[in-house]
């Protein structure tokens, strides 16, 4: 099967939404778990329909609804749709996900007709590696995939959403040197450029990663011959830090900002209302 290109228009547009919300004072510090959480929700801002993975997307995803998208649509892997939980999960298959959703899907209806279906606005993921071009590795770690340093959990959904979703959105809790990487040590799920370079079978359909939320900034790119670029830092975090911590030579944008804090109310959402529990913000 031939590799097919993405039309110029989808190329040229990302609809990445770098915060901009103006800070206000708060009881205590945000850890870097909440930051890296509020910054994630905040970057949902005016999408419709959002495949979450587990962890800190899922809380991200659940806080959106909290504060700037209260009619985003949430898709878990385990195929409910539609999900508006009176909890907070603590799996993609946590039974409070069923409770006044708009439907439970087999597997196979979830990946064919709704993430193949391109009806998918956003995969929010998370990864062990990310390279330059926006390729994941949830696989293993170490030089020898046959002798691996670690094994991780695999691909799960990532594969289908990065086929099938508008953009993908990835969260980082380590901003280093073999989290962001200029060759992975395993592709789990290859993005819109390493698909094109492959020998042949279908391209996704949308941009891949165009956003990767790190511990010490946030990294976007536009199209998909195009690599990830710094776009922001958190406050405290200089552009020497960054790039020290990246497995490339790092470019950045011309427009670099720095990110707005949470707000009281955002920690105030995440610590006493979603998660008291530190299930996610560990």
């Amino acid at each position: 099967m031939n590799v097919t290109r993405l039309p110029e228009q989808l190329m040229e547009q990302s609809s990445v939404h770098l915060p901009g919300h103006k800070a206000e004072p708060s009881a205590l510090e945000a850890t870097s778990s909440e930051l890296l959480t509020v910054l994630s929700a905040r970057a949902l801002e005016g999408k419709h329909v959002v495949f979450a993975g587990h962890g800190l997307p899922t809380l991200a995803v659940s806080l959106a609804q909290q504060t700037l998208s209260p009619d985003v649509e949430i898709i878990y892997e385990s195929g409910v749709t539609g999900a508006q939980p009176a909890d907070l999960p603590r799996s993609i298959s946590d039974s409070v996900l069923v409770t006044g959703a708009a439907g439970v899907l087999p597997m196979a209806q979830l990946f064919n007709f709704v993430l193949q279906g391109q009806r998918v606005d956003v995969g929010f993921l998370g990864a062990a590696q990310v390279d330059k071009y926006g390729s994941l590795n949830s696989s293993l770690i170490g030089e020898d995939w046959r002798s691996p340093v670690s094994k991780l959990p695999g691909s799960g959904g990532a594969v289908e959403a990065m086929a099938g979703a508008g953009e993908i959105f990835v969260v980082m809790r380590r901003h280093t040197p073999r989290s962001l990487v200029e060759e992975l040590d395993f592709c789990t799920t290859p993005g819109p450029r390493r698909a094109a370079a492959g020998r042949g079978g279908m391209m996704p359909a949308g941009l891949g990663v165009t956003a990767v939320i790190t511990d010490l900034g946030i990294m976007t790119r536009r199209r998909i011959d195009e690599e990830l670029v710094l776009t922001a830092v958190h406050p405290g975090v200089n552009v020497d830090e960054v790039r020290d911590a990246t497995g490339w030579n790092l470019r950045v944008s011309e427009n670099l900002i720095t990110t707005a804090p949470p707000t009281g109310r955002e920690l105030t959402l995440l610590r006493d209302v979603l998660d008291p529990e530190r299930v996610y913000l560990r």
